[in-house]
């Protein structure tokens, strides 16, 4: 970044963000609009490879570069890191032996809405520290938009269940909520929506730059969470309209703060991030992309079996699925609970550097 100015408006830089933000959404949503089987049919293999597991099971195992992977911050919070593997392990196989398999993957789809949901805030909150607006009303306005952009395509598709796609498998969302309660909440909608806008009219009326970067946040956000959910009614266009715009910007997130703490001399994320930019984009891509696809091979070959092709032929280990399946799923459970904190600045004084050092 160059200048004050721009500074203030963008996360990374306007080229950045565009790639890292708009770029997916317009990618997600072009294939969606273009693609004549997008709309019907099943998510085809290349899908589920780029996806599920190039990009959202890469993107969590990219947590471990800011957590387990750096020295510093297993010292700051040493309890936490070690409570979140063992208590996560240990609360699913007491609802796995409690409810099941249809139990378990209901605790864990909300929580990850709740995470997708959070995730969308976290960035506007971003971009709001990089506005330095400090009007309540605007963040109450701000704030209520982009909840609105993902809760209300979620309140749709519980009022209209059942969906030919699922967040993790078919049944794991509660049936059951009145369509009267949908229309309600589209009201709600549309509303918060509307205050948006107008308030960033009244703002470019007074002069004020526009926060293109926020903008294109909301825009992005309420497109690709209403077509991929609310406009169509397939695995496919729910699969790239929704883990696209979630996992590469989290990754370019870990990686550019990574880079930052690279400083420090030990640590696994040191050595993979430290060096030239591009040969340590290449080396986090790798690290990532081989635990994603390690990661799917345990999944494929002792529960799932759906990929024969990619991992082989699977084992029959149904009798231990209720102590291997929490186990499979802690990287994803860790992933949702560690983010909850780790973006914190209060708690992280080297991220809050970070934080004020990048804008």
């Amino acid at each position: 970044m160059t200048s004050a100015a721009p500074a203030r408006l963008w996360i990374f830089s306007p080229r950045a963000d565009l790639l890292l933000f708009t770029l997916p959404a317009l990618c997600a949503l072009g294939v969606v609009t273009l693609s004549p089987q997008a709309r019907s049919a099943e998510s085809p293999e290349w899908v589920w490879i780029v996806g599920v597991l190039l990009v959202d099971v890469a993107h969590v195992w990219s947590t471990a570069f800011v957590s387990y992977f750096k020295p510093s911050e297993l010292r700051r919070h040493p309890l936490r890191y070690a409570l979140v593997p063992a208590a996560g392990w240990a609360a699913g196989v007491l609802v796995y032996a409690t409810g099941g398999a249809a139990l378990f993957w209901r605790c864990l789809a909300y929580l990850a809405v709740f995470h997708f949901v959070r995730q969308q805030y976290g960035w506007m909150a971003l971009y709001r520290a990089r506005e330095r607006d400090p009007s309540r009303l605007g963040a109450w306005i701000d704030g209520a938009a982009i909840y609105a952009a993902t809760a209300y395509p979620l309140v749709y598709w519980h009022s209209h269940l059942p969906r030919r796609f699922a967040w993790f498998l078919p049944g794991d969302f509660v049936t059951g909520l009145p369509q009267e309660f949908e229309f309600l909440a589209r009201g709600l909608y549309l509303l918060c929506l509307a205050a948006y806008l107008l308030r960033a009219l009244l703002q470019a009326r007074a002069g004020r730059r526009p926060a293109w970067g926020k903008h294109l946040l909301l825009v992005t956000t309420a497109a690709t969470w209403y077509v991929g959910i609310v406009a169509t009614n397939a695995d496919y266009a729910f699969t790239l309209t929704n883990v696209l715009v979630h996992g590469i910007p989290y990754a370019a997130l870990v990686f550019a703060y990574g880079r930052h703490a690279a400083r420090e001399p030990r640590g696994l994320s040191a050595r993979l991030l430290g060096g030239g930019a591009g040969s340590a984009a290449l080396r986090f891509l790798a690290c990532v992309w081989l635990l994603a696809f390690l990661e799917e091979l345990l999944w494929d070959q002792s529960v799932w079996h759906e990929h024969p092709s990619l991992f082989g032929a699977g084992l029959e280990l149904d009798a231990l699925h209720g102590w291997l399946v929490p186990l499979l799923a802690l990287p994803q459970l860790s992933h949702y609970l560690l983010d909850g904190v780790l973006w914190r600045r209060g708690q992280n004084p080297e991220l809050r550097d970070w934080l004020a050092g990048n804008g």
